[in-house]
Protein backbone atom coordinates (compact mmCIF):
# COMPACT_ATOMS: atom_id res chain seq x y z
CA UNK A 1 0.00 0.00 0.00
CA UNK A 2 3.03 2.35 0.70
CA UNK A 3 3.75 2.36 -3.20
CA UNK A 4 0.32 3.46 -3.83
CA UNK A 5 0.78 6.95 -1.72
CA UNK A 6 2.15 8.87 -4.20
CA UNK A 7 -1.48 8.51 -5.85
CA UNK A 8 -3.60 9.43 -2.80
CA UNK A 9 -4.08 12.97 -3.65
CA UNK A 10 -5.36 11.95 -7.22
CA UNK A 11 -8.97 10.89 -6.72
CA UNK A 12 -9.55 14.15 -4.47
CA UNK A 13 -8.01 16.28 -7.57
CA UNK A 14 -10.32 14.58 -10.16
CA UNK A 15 -13.26 14.81 -7.79
CA UNK A 16 -12.93 17.93 -6.99
CA UNK A 17 -11.63 19.39 -9.88
CA UNK A 18 -14.46 17.62 -12.28
CA UNK A 19 -17.55 18.82 -9.96
CA UNK A 20 -16.34 22.57 -9.99
CA UNK A 21 -15.84 22.34 -13.60
CA UNK A 22 -19.44 20.39 -14.03
CA UNK A 23 -21.08 22.94 -11.83
CA UNK A 24 -19.62 25.95 -13.67
CA UNK A 25 -19.67 24.84 -16.89
CA UNK A 26 -23.26 26.17 -17.71
CA UNK A 27 -22.50 29.51 -17.20
CA UNK A 28 -19.46 29.92 -18.41
CA UNK A 29 -20.85 28.34 -22.07
CA UNK A 30 -24.08 30.64 -21.64
CA UNK A 31 -24.30 34.61 -20.39
CA UNK A 32 -28.01 33.69 -19.63
CA UNK A 33 -26.90 31.21 -16.83
CA UNK A 34 -23.99 33.60 -15.88
CA UNK A 35 -27.53 36.54 -15.50
CA UNK A 36 -29.39 34.02 -13.38
CA UNK A 37 -26.25 33.68 -11.26
CA UNK A 38 -25.74 37.39 -10.93
CA UNK A 39 -29.33 37.46 -9.68
CA UNK A 40 -29.11 34.97 -7.56
CA UNK A 41 -25.66 36.75 -5.84
CA UNK A 42 -28.04 39.98 -5.71
CA UNK A 43 -30.28 38.51 -3.74
CA UNK A 44 -28.14 37.47 -1.22
CA UNK A 45 -26.55 41.34 -1.26
CA UNK A 46 -23.03 40.33 -3.18
CA UNK A 47 -21.29 43.50 -4.09
CA UNK A 48 -20.86 44.04 -7.63
CA UNK A 49 -23.42 40.88 -8.26
CA UNK A 50 -22.57 40.42 -12.22
CA UNK A 51 -18.53 41.11 -11.60
CA UNK A 52 -19.04 38.75 -8.23
CA UNK A 53 -20.57 36.48 -10.35
CA UNK A 54 -18.14 36.31 -13.74
CA UNK A 55 -15.33 36.24 -11.06
CA UNK A 56 -16.38 33.56 -8.55
CA UNK A 57 -17.61 30.97 -12.12
CA UNK A 58 -14.38 31.58 -13.81
CA UNK A 59 -11.76 31.09 -10.88
CA UNK A 60 -13.98 27.68 -10.43
CA UNK A 61 -13.93 26.63 -13.57
CA UNK A 62 -10.38 27.50 -14.23
CA UNK A 63 -9.20 26.00 -10.34
CA UNK A 64 -11.37 22.73 -11.62
CA UNK A 65 -9.16 22.17 -14.99
CA UNK A 66 -5.80 22.87 -12.51
CA UNK A 67 -6.78 20.54 -9.88
CA UNK A 68 -7.33 17.66 -12.70
CA UNK A 69 -4.10 18.41 -14.44
CA UNK A 70 -2.33 18.92 -11.48
CA UNK A 71 -0.67 22.73 -12.06
CA UNK A 72 -0.39 25.54 -10.07
CA UNK A 73 -2.81 23.20 -7.30
CA UNK A 74 -1.16 25.18 -3.97
CA UNK A 75 -2.24 28.56 -5.70
CA UNK A 76 -5.77 26.98 -6.77
CA UNK A 77 -6.51 26.10 -3.64
CA UNK A 78 -6.12 29.03 -2.01
CA UNK A 79 -8.12 31.01 -4.37
CA UNK A 80 -11.36 28.51 -3.61
CA UNK A 81 -10.76 28.70 -0.10
CA UNK A 82 -11.53 31.84 -0.51
CA UNK A 83 -14.41 31.29 -3.26
CA UNK A 84 -16.21 28.71 -0.64
CA UNK A 85 -15.50 30.76 2.53
CA UNK A 86 -17.27 33.58 0.84
CA UNK A 87 -20.14 31.57 -0.48
CA UNK A 88 -20.42 29.59 3.06
CA UNK A 89 -20.87 32.97 4.41
CA UNK A 90 -23.09 34.78 1.64
CA UNK A 91 -25.00 31.80 0.75
CA UNK A 92 -25.38 28.86 2.34
CA UNK A 93 -24.84 30.28 6.41
CA UNK A 94 -28.34 29.27 7.09
CA UNK A 95 -29.10 26.49 5.17
CA UNK A 96 -29.74 23.14 6.02
CA UNK A 97 -26.77 20.29 6.76
CA UNK A 98 -27.61 18.66 3.14
CA UNK A 99 -27.54 21.97 1.51
CA UNK A 100 -24.28 23.26 2.78
CA UNK A 101 -22.26 20.28 2.66
CA UNK A 102 -21.77 20.64 -1.36
CA UNK A 103 -19.90 24.39 -0.81
CA UNK A 104 -18.23 22.30 2.97
CA UNK A 105 -16.70 19.36 0.66
CA UNK A 106 -15.15 21.92 -1.82
CA UNK A 107 -13.59 24.39 0.95
CA UNK A 108 -12.09 21.01 2.50
CA UNK A 109 -11.10 19.72 -1.14
CA UNK A 110 -9.52 23.21 -1.29
CA UNK A 111 -7.65 23.05 2.17
CA UNK A 112 -6.13 19.91 1.10
CA UNK A 113 -5.00 20.49 -2.20
CA UNK A 114 -3.20 24.21 -0.64
CA UNK A 115 -1.71 21.95 2.23
CA UNK A 116 -0.77 19.10 -0.01
CA UNK A 117 0.22 20.53 -3.38
CA UNK A 118 0.11 18.51 -6.87
CA UNK A 119 1.44 15.11 -5.99
CA UNK A 120 3.30 12.78 -8.26
CA UNK A 121 1.13 11.73 -10.47
CA UNK A 122 0.90 15.89 -11.80
CA UNK A 123 1.64 17.83 -14.57
CA UNK A 124 3.96 19.88 -12.68
CA UNK A 125 5.49 17.45 -11.11
CA UNK A 126 6.32 15.94 -14.74
CA UNK A 127 7.54 19.42 -16.06
CA UNK A 128 9.80 19.73 -12.76
CA UNK A 129 11.56 16.06 -13.27
CA UNK A 130 11.82 17.29 -17.26
CA UNK A 131 13.40 20.69 -16.60
CA UNK A 132 16.04 18.74 -13.73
Amino acid sequence: MDKLKKYADLPIRLTVGFHLIYGTQDNVFSWDRMLEFRDFLEVFGAPFPLFSAIISVYAQFICGILFIIGWKVRIAGIIMIFNFIVAILLVHLKDPYPNIYPAISMLAGAIFMSLYGMGDFSLENEIRKATN
